[in-house]
């Protein structure tokens, strides 16, 4: 279970969302998707740390990659 995020169906119909946030997780991806910078992200939504933002990244790189680094 990931640290860096949380469900809940009580906020935003369960989204998944920044841990003690609003924030969805999928608007980082937005963010970066468009071009912002995470710093962009991080001033847009100050409630997010940045060891949340990278935490999330690396969970998705992990999670992405898990198959191929398998011996």
């Amino acid at each position: 279970m990931s640290s860096y995020i949380s469900r809940n169906p009580d906020i935003l119909g369960g989204t998944a969302c920044f841990v003690g946030t609003r924030v969805p997780i999928k608007t980082l991806f937005d963010y970066l998707e468009s071009v912002s910078s995470l710093d962009e992200f991080l001033e847009d939504f100050p409630t997010v740390t940045s060891d949340a933002a990278v935490g999330v990244i690396i969970e998705a790189r992990d999670s992405l990659l898990k198959d191929e680094t398998a011996p």
